[in-house]
Formats: C-alpha cells, sequence, structure tokens
C-alpha cells in the first residue's frame, strides 16, 4: 500500500480549486454571473410588471372621441385662449345610473344629467387652482347641440344640466363657453362608482359635520365632530340635497367643496403622489370610471397636467360658486349676478388672481368691488386687489 497516495497536501492559496488558484477565480465568476444574471432576471421582472401595471393604466381611461369631433366642427366659433401655460379644466359628474355598480342610485332611464359641473382653472406656472361650481339649475343659452340619437337639437333657453342631457360633455363644454368666455382646454366625466372609488382608494376622507347626519335617502347616520366617510358614505354626502342643510342646492355646492377640499389636502398630506405604492391603487380607481378628451386619454396626458399640482399650496386650492342668485320667474332656478360673475369670468379668461373668503354673505356669493379689500375696506395700494368671492380653500378646516 502506497502512502503517498493517501497524504492529503496541505491547502494553498488555491483552496478547493487548484494549487494556483485559478478554480476559485472560476467559481467566483459563476457567482458574479449568477448575480448578475439574478439582478437582470428582477430588472427584466420588474420592467414587465411595471408595463403591465402602465399599460391596465393606461387603458382604463375612455377616450371621448365623439365630443372631440363635435368640438371640431364648431372650432371657429370657440373662443381662444389667451393665456399660453394656463389651464381650463371642465369636470363633469354624472347621474347616470347605467352599469351594475351605478344601479343601486337608481333606474337607468337611458338618460344622464351632470349631477355636478366644475370648472377648474390652473394658473400658469401653476401657483394656484381655482374650482368654480356651475349649479345645475342656472339658466343658460345651450346651442344648437347634435343629440345622443345623431339629430341635432335647436338652441334653447335652459337649465344648465340640459345641455349633457341632450348632448352630452360637447354641448357641455360649448354651453360653458359661450356663458363664461372661457376656454375650455381638457374636460374629465366621472361616475358615481368612479367618485366612491376613489375614496376608498385614499382610505376615506375626513370631513368636519356642525350636527348629526340621519338621512335614509342618502343612507347616512353619521355623528357631529370629525367623521373619515368611505367611498359610499362621501357619495351621499355630497349628493343629498333636500334632507341636509337648507335643502338648497347652493348648500349642496358648498358641501361638495368642502368635500373635495378636504380630499386634496388628504392625497397632499400623506405624500400620495410621492409614494408609487400609495399612488397605484390611487391612479387605478381615479382612471377606471374616467371619459376625458383625447389629450387626457392616457397616463402621459394626465401626468403632463398634473405634474405641477403637488406644489400648489393647499391655501391657493380655492373653491367657489359662480355668483348667482333666485332666477327672477322661478325661484327654484337660478340665474347670474352681474356684474359679479362677469368679473370673475374675466379674471380666469385672463388668469388674473382670484380670491376666496367664507366670512362674505351667503346672498349670491357676489364679489367685493374692485376699489376695495375683501371686506370693504378701501385698498391703500392704487392697484386694484384680486376680486373675493365666497368659498373656501383646501387649508380650511370645517372645524375651526
Amino acid at each position: 500500500m502506497s502512502g503517498s497516495s493517501d497524504i492529503r497536501r496541505p491547502l494553498g492559496p488555491g483552496a478547493g480549486a487548484s494549487a494556483d488558484g485559478r478554480g476559485l477565480v472560476r467559481r467566483r465568476r459563476r457567482w458574479v454571473a449568477y448575480g448578475a444574471g439574478a439582478v437582470a432576471l428582477l430588472l427584466v421582472g420588474s420592467g414587465v410588471v411595471g408595463w403591465v401595471l402602465y399599460a391596465k393604466l393606461d387603458g382604463n381611461i375612455t377616450p371621448d372621441e365623439a365630443a372631440a369631433a363635435e368640438l371640431a366642427r364648431y372650432a371657429k366659433e370657440r373662443p381662444t385662449a389667451l393665456v399660453k401655460d394656463a389651464q381650463n379644466v371642465l369636470l363633469i359628474g354624472s347621474d347616470s345610473r347605467a352599469g351594475a355598480d351605478n344601479g343601486q342610485y337608481g333606474t337607468d332611464s337611458g338618460t344622464e344629467r351632470s349631477d355636478t359641473t366644475i370648472l377648474l382653472h390652473l394658473s400658469g406656472g401653476r401657483h394656484s387652482a381655482t374650482a368654480v361650481s356651475l349649479p345645475r339649475d342656472l339658466m343658460v343659452d345651450v346651442p344648437a347641440c347634435r343629440r345622443r340619437d345623431g339629430t341635432r337639437g335647436e338652441p334653447m333657453f335652459a337649465m344648465f344640466n340640459y345641455a349633457f342631457e341632450t348632448g352630452g360633455s360637447a354641448c357641455t363644454i360649448r354651453t360653458v363657453e359661450k356663458l363664461t368666455g372661457v376656454r375650455i382646454d381638457h374636460h374629465v366625466v366621472v361616475d358615481f362608482s368612479g367618485f366612491k372609488d376613489l375614496v376608498d382608494s385614499v382610505d376615506g376622507v375626513q370631513v368636519c359635520l356642525p350636527e348629526p347626519i340621519v338621512d335614509r335617502a342618502a343612507k347616512l347616520r353619521l355623528p357631529a365632530g370629525r367623521v373619515t366617510l368611505d367611498g359610499e358614505q362621501a357619495l351621499g354626502y355630497v349628493r343629498a340635497r333636500k334632507s341636509l342643510g337648507n335643502g338648497s342646492d347652493t348648500e349642496r355646492m358648498d358641501r361638495q367643496q368642502r368635500f373635495l377640499a378636504a380630499l386634496v389636502d388628504k392625497v397632499q398630506s400623506n405624500d400620495i403622489l410621492l409614494n408609487p405604492v400609495k399612488l397605484y391603487p390611487v391612479l387605478d380607481a381615479a382612471t377606471s370610471s374616467l371619459t376625458t378628451d383625447p389629450d387626457l386619454a392616457s397616463l402621459r396626458g394626465l401626468y403632463e397636467l398634473v405634474r405641477g399640482l403637488r406644489d400648489i399650496p393647499t391655501e391657493q386650492v380655492q373653491f367657489l360658486t359662480v355668483p348667482r342668485e333666485s332666477y327672477v320667474y322661478n325661484a327654484n332656478r337660478d340665474q347670474l349676478v352681474q356684474p359679479e360673475a362677469e368679473k370673475l369670468f374675466e379674471q380666469l379668461r385672463t388668469d388674473g388672481p382670484v380670491r376666496v373668503s367664507h366670512r362674505l354673505p351667503m346672498k349670491s356669493g357676489s364679489a367685493e368691488s374692485g376699489d376695495h379689500g375683501p371686506y370693504g375696506l378701501r385698498a391703500a395700494s392704487p392697484t386694484p386687489p384680486a376680486p373675493t368671492f365666497r368659498g373656501n380653500t383646501a387649508a380650511d378646516d370645517g372645524c375651526g
């Protein structure tokens, strides 16, 4: 038996491989290769997942091609945008009961009206955002519009929400442009289900209730004070009309504005716009029930619109109702208060400053004189101050 063949040699620098260490180098190279491959796989996998999520969100949005075609037909009569970087977006809340998720709110009659309409003005440079509610009962001139069945109607003087019932978003846009002289750059239509999902995606929105709410029609039973509303409760809260407050549409619009202000504050305070994990469910909910103009009907389009909004201070996100009063021939309808309404429209057209204050009287929501400050005090500066309207900001605390 030869002992030399059984003698184990000391392990040198190439331990486990070869005396010169080349085996160890090869092994290290294999591990580097495996590690690089794993990283590459993760990157590719992440890229695929990211693309799938992007494609899903991108496909959620419905482009309003019919409205685009109709607006192109009347391009020459539409107002001209006066400030390049400013944007005006018409937000339309549809009361359609079509679809399984919306059927619980009533029977689908085959028509839909604009339950809520807001003209959102984003200032040039995105220093401020002003949301102006347009009452559905406001008496306005509705132009001749293409009806949903393809026929064309005649111009008529009617309630504002008749425009959406008759000719959809295109007719509503043309009516708003005729009323205000403001060029509408984009529009967004959202239904009941989409509103609920958006509220739920941010884990509810806190509002302040001055007194308890017990409303069978709206399915609400809420205590006074600070209450966090889920999507279903929020929908009942912003839609209720006859059983909350004084039963007027003015009180309902005030409530909607306070809720939207609270929603904006929630999104900004929770850094949702900066956190992909928090942002995805919000985007999924927000896009799933949207119908928009073709330019907005993509994530890129929406991003281009809102990318500067996260830097707007909440005190510069303002909500108000267009100055209006009871219609002279019917107390259940509204008409504009002039010249206050025209002052507001002029500021929106020219991207001029607008101020809001909840201290102004309820009547008509009118603006103070251009020669006076927000509470009737004469301005010290020879330059007239911004007209002030009754309203609130996203920084206002309803419990304050």
